[in-house]
């Protein structure tokens, strides 16, 4: 590894610790709000609508790409994009005045797309779909969510490796589905072209994987490590930092864990070992994808956030059965 790249997985891991962060703070202003989106949080079946959804979404994407509509996607991606940033406004100003900002991040997509305009969306879009989620999903909907997606990304990048066609696909649209990870001070999205290995068809990562290929062939899982001496960027899914949170809010929200004093956020020691794990997991993840090989990240960070959270509910006194969310089951 080089320099740059140290830089460059500092940034991600700087990335990933403004959207936990970021979520914990929302997670109380968007539980006084009323913003929880189902009545009962602790019912296992939101969980499986929500999976359901994700199959669905999937479908949709590829079929899109497949008949060329690319730009139906991206405006899709983008309303997305400024509504979350809506309710992450909402927290700090009256719900009309975001309107105003979270119109501008819609806007700043659509006209100037580069790299920094996509980072700052995808961050306010992470934060405010994970702390949406973490008050949504009880502990054991939350535990079950990210038990599933993680093999679910490791059989669709493994297996069919259907969610490399569709990282393939949603890179020429410049949407934060993927953060960029620029390696050079110079770098520029807009200037990449889709067969210089910066973009397109080249590095990869998108929807909850890590993938980085040779430039002109998305589904490649071989790639020359030394080609990262040329890299000025690489890209990782959002689905990465906003699926192992979930279980990071959901944690600070319904755990029975005695709060921790930290200024601004909401925070128990299973939340924080969860970040942890779920950090430990991305920095095996970034070893990984700088060798030039794709991977699946759930797998990791859901796994570091699922292991980190059981060990800091052990620590806290929580009882596993508890911890897990079956004990009203039992």
């Amino acid at each position: 590894m080089f320099p740059r790249e140290y830089r460059g997985v500092a940034f991600v891991v700087g990335l990933f610790l403004v959207v936990q962060l970021g979520a914990l703070a929302l997670v109380p202003e968007f539980a006084e709000s009323g913003y929880q989106a189902v009545e009962n949080p602790d019912n296992p079946t939101n969980s499986v609508v929500y999976i359901l959804a994700i199959i669905a979404m999937t479908g949709v994407m590829l079929a899109a790409f497949r008949y060329d509509l690319d730009q139906g996607i991206r405006l899709l991606i983008v309303g997305v994009s400024a509504w979350l940033s809506w309710y992450v406004f909402s927290a700090l100003v009256s719900p009309l005045a975001a309107a105003v900002p979270a119109a501008a991040v819609g806007v700043a997509l659509l006209v100037y797309p580069e790299w920094y305009v996509i980072d700052a969306a995808g961050v306010l879009m992470g934060a405010g779909a994970a702390g949406l989620f973490g008050i949504s999903f009880g502990l054991l909907p939350a535990l079950l969510l990210l038990g599933f997606l993680a093999v679910y990304d490791a059989i669709s990048v493994y297996g069919t490796e259907h969610m490399l066609s569709l990282a393939e696909g949603v890179m020429d649209l410049n949407i934060p589905v993927v953060l960029v990870i620029p390696l050079s001070v110079s770098y520029s999205l807009l200037d990449a072209e889709p067969d210089d290995g910066e973009s397109g068809a080249g590095d990869a990562v998108a929807d909850g994987d890590s993938a980085s290929d040779d430039a002109g062939d998305a589904d490649s899982d071989v790639t020359d490590p030394t080609d990262i001496e040329d890299r000025d960027a690489f890209f990782i899914g959002l689905g990465d930092a906003v699926i192992p949170t979930v279980l990071v809010a959901s944690a600070a929200t319904f755990s029975p864990a005695a709060a921790l004093s930290v200024p601004f956020i909401g925070l128990n020691l299973p939340a924080l070992l969860a970040m942890v794990g779920s950090l430990g997991g991305l920095l095996v993840l970034m070893s990984w994808v700088i060798k030039g090989r794709p991977h699946a990240g759930l797998p990791l960070l859901n796994g570091g956030a699922i292991g980190g959270y059981l060990i800091g509910s052990v620590v806290a006194g929580v009882p596993l059965v508890e911890a897990a969310g079956i004990a009203g089951f039992l």
